[in-house]
């Protein structure tokens, strides 16, 4: 969340960046709360105060046997008791309001967003290789992973209902074989490997940004206030949250772990195969670091050029996009999404994202540290997807095929496919 104080001497811009992101909230809403809620909380505690400090004078007058003198005092503390029985839930109710539309103040923009309503207003910062042209119809990632009995999706819907799959065989460790790639590389360049928990409380989920708006996105237990994590960058922050933290070296932090998205809203959109179901597994990159830009910029940087390095590994082209106003989500600064080509959709697909929050997240989880001079002070955050899957097969596997049917293995692969080259039609095997 925001600054109200910051809120406060810049309402309008607020605003702008609200209207601009979609979201429906009324700044001068807040704002109202605010100014009520400073009064009442001004209002009662000098009725506090004022109660307090006669109860001392009635307690001395008591002990000393002055009876009399204290019962007119007795009937003044009754009415500041029946004044801040009227008080007292007001606040109650105003801090209540407060805190509720501050919930749904969005995060600034950095200066160089695109301002647009969609990702069709997405501007395209750098593309990286060429798509490939077949000499031959190529066939898209669920008609390859049918013929090479790698991707079952009806036995997934027969199991677990709509956009539910299997993965088989070589599939199972295409799947497998990505995720370490990422990981390892990640390793290599000093990140900490998390195993989380996929099941969090609301308050982590809110306390990262994800809530109020997305519940519909996210799985809850029933009768229980546990929830399904759709990425690992709700428990890799939460790890930090209500501390004090170190960050002369920022805090990097990776997990891969399974995730879970309801997809509400979504019928009809993108819905063949594997480009969006309900559970897939993630590769997160999570940093914590100093609340300056001249240090947390950079770091968006590197952790988008991390998981350009493994598209580069996987020979995939892609692209990287700036997100703009429309498309970005409550609690991001700044946004990069990296689309890799897909050649059953003859056009790029998103596969990756990366963003900067400056202390929004920070600030809701209660994660600071002590600056220089020894002030408390709210920490960046940043996170970014080093890869998604199976999503990331689609390209993979289409990318890759030939006119026989057999689908090429990039070297970079192959260490965590047990040295296999090329994925072979069972028929051919």
């Amino acid at each position: 969340m925001l600054d109200i104080h910051w809120i406060r001497q810049n309402h309008e811009t607020v605003q702008t960046v609200a209207d601009q992101k979609g979201i429906a909230v009324s700044v001068a809403e807040l704002l109202a709360w605010d100014e009520k809620k400073r009064n009442l909380l001004q209002e009662t505690e000098k009725l506090r105060h004022a109660r307090n400090k006669l109860s001392e004078e009635i307690g001395t007058l008591v002990r000393s046997g002055s009876h009399e003198q204290a019962e007119p005092l007795k009937r003044d503390v009754k009415e500041l008791g029946s004044r801040l029985a009227e008080t007292e839930p007001e606040l109650a109710e105003a801090q209540r309001q407060f805190d509720q539309l501050m919930l749904r103040i969005p995060n600034v923009v950095s200066p160089d967003t695109p301002v647009g309503r969609s990702d069709a207003d997405n501007i395209e910062i750098r593309r990286t290789g060429t798509p490939p042209v077949f000499a031959f119809e190529p066939k898209d990632h669920v008609a390859l992973g049918e013929l090479h009995r790698i991707i079952d999706i009806p036995r997934g819907v027969k199991t677990a209902g709509t956009r539910n799959y299997f993965l088989r065989g070589p599939g199972a460790l295409l799947h497998r074989a990505v995720q370490q790639l990422a990981l390892d590389m990640l390793l290599s360049r000093g990140f900490m490997l998390m195993e989380v928990p996929l099941l969090v409380r609301a308050d982590a989920l809110t306390h990262t940004g994800y809530f109020p708006f997305g519940q519909d996105q996210v799985y809850r237990i029933a009768d229980e206030d546990k929830w399904l994590v759709g990425t690992s960058e709700v428990p890799l922050v939460s790890y930090c949250s209500h501390e004090v933290v170190d960050v002369r070296e920022p805090l990097m932090l990776a997990a891969v772990s399974s995730c879970f998205r309801s997809e509400v809203g979504s019928a009809g959109k993108d819905v063949h195969g594997l480009y969006r179901v309900h559970q897939f597994s993630k590769v997160e990159q999570v940093i914590v670091c100093e609340a300056e830009l001249d240090r947390s910029e950079p770091l968006l940087e590197a952790i988008t050029s991390n998981a350009e390095e493994l598209l580069q590994l996987l020979e995939l082209p892609y692209r990287v996009m700036a997100v703009c106003t429309g498309d970005m989500s409550q609690k991001t600064y700044k946004q990069y999404d990296i689309e890799t080509w897909m050649p059953s959709r003859q056009a790029y697909g998103e596969t990756h994202s990366s963003s900067h929050l400056l202390d929004f997240q920070a600030r809701r989880s209660n994660i600071r540290y002590r600056d220089s001079g020894g002030k408390l002070r709210y920490c960046h955050t940043l996170n970014n997807t080093a890869v998604a899957s199976p999503r990331i097969l689609i390209p993979l596997l289409e990318n890759h095929q030939a006119e026989d049917g057999s689908i090429r293995i990039p070297p970079a692969l192959r260490p965590y496919m047990t040295g296999m080259e090329r994925l072979l039609p069972p028929s051919e095997e």
